[in-house]
């Protein structure tokens, strides 16, 4: 199986010089994906918008976005990506998240007193018939720009029942987050049996995870106090601290099935520069 590493962008307002930091840094070390996350009412940019730029700025780092596609017209989102996938050369990466239940999220979004995961399973079989050529089931037109990619894979998130029930229905993979090894095989195990009952495969290189890392105990320690927390035991099998301990857990994922992995520090980025030189040193030669 190929592993790859992914770097998060992390929440960050628009700020087109340390984007372009990101970007072009990541695209030259070798870094395989540049994750933008959709946080819709905190002040982070639209991850859409990042993506955009992120493409002009690169010619060989895959661009993934992590987003809520709620708010959109189904119609309109597809036309999005599609354009997206274009513009970046097939590059596009897809996963799609329900959000995080944020103060006025909802309302935001307008989907108030709506069930977000039954809302997911109606949407991602329209945004796959979309891509496909399809109009819309209503006699809507079909999308005049078609993807580049002959088929956009989509991945979801979650680690409750239904949400790993859902990738198994509907899904080309998944990404969790904040599991160790061995809860993180359990969670394959459970998709791959959904897919089983629903008459479908997962790729087993479809599987990954976000680790959060700190690159020492300091980092550690400043991440606690940015968020506000009490200073609490880590266990080292989820968030990492330094070189050795960061590839000792990708060793364990890669053991428990998994080879995808997104990259988060815990603590704000002062440079990208820097920090991408330091991950380059410390795991880019475990891509296979």
């Amino acid at each position: 199986m190929t592993v790859r590493f992914a770097v998060s962008a992390g929440a960050r307002p628009p700020e087109p010089g340390r984007l372009r930091e990101l970007v072009t840094g990541a695209d030259q070390v070798g870094i395989d994906t540049l994750w933008f996350s959709d946080l819709t009412v905190l002040p982070s940019t639209d991850p859409l918008l990042s993506l955009a730029m992120a493409a002009a700025w690169s010619t060989r780092v895959k661009l993934g976005t992590t987003i809520v596609p709620f708010g959109y017209e189904p119609f309109v989102f597809a036309r999005q990506i599609a354009q997206l996938d274009q513009l970046s050369g097939g590059r596009v990466r897809l996963m799609l998240v329900p959000g995080l239940s944020q103060p006025g999220e909802r309302r935001a979004l307008g989907i108030e007193g709506v069930h977000r995961g039954r809302t997911l399973d109606e949407l991602i079989p329209v945004l796959r018939a979309l891509w496909a050529g399809e109009p819309l089931r209503s006699g809507g037109p079909a999308l005049a720009t078609r993807p580049v990619q002959e088929h956009i894979q989509i991945w979801l998130a979650g680690k409750s029942i239904p949400a790993l029930q859902r990738v198994g229905r509907l899904g080309d993979g998944w990404r969790g987050g904040g599991l160790p090894p061995a809860q993180a095989k359990q969670a394959i195990e459970q998709i791959q049996a959904a897919a089983s009952d629903a008459g479908r495969t997962i790729d087993p290189g479809h599987f990954g995870l976000t680790i959060t890392y700190a690159r020492d105990e300091a980092d550690l320690g400043q991440a606690t106090r940015i968020h506000g927390e009490t200073p609490r035991p880590r266990a080292p099998d989820i968030v990492p601290v330094g070189r050795d301990e960061l590839r000792w857990l990708v060793g364990e994922l890669v053991a428990a099935g998994l080879t995808k992995f997104s990259l988060r520090r815990t603590s704000e980025v002062a440079s990208w520069d820097d920090e991408l030189a330091w991950l380059a040193g410390a795991v880019l030669d475990l891509q296979t």
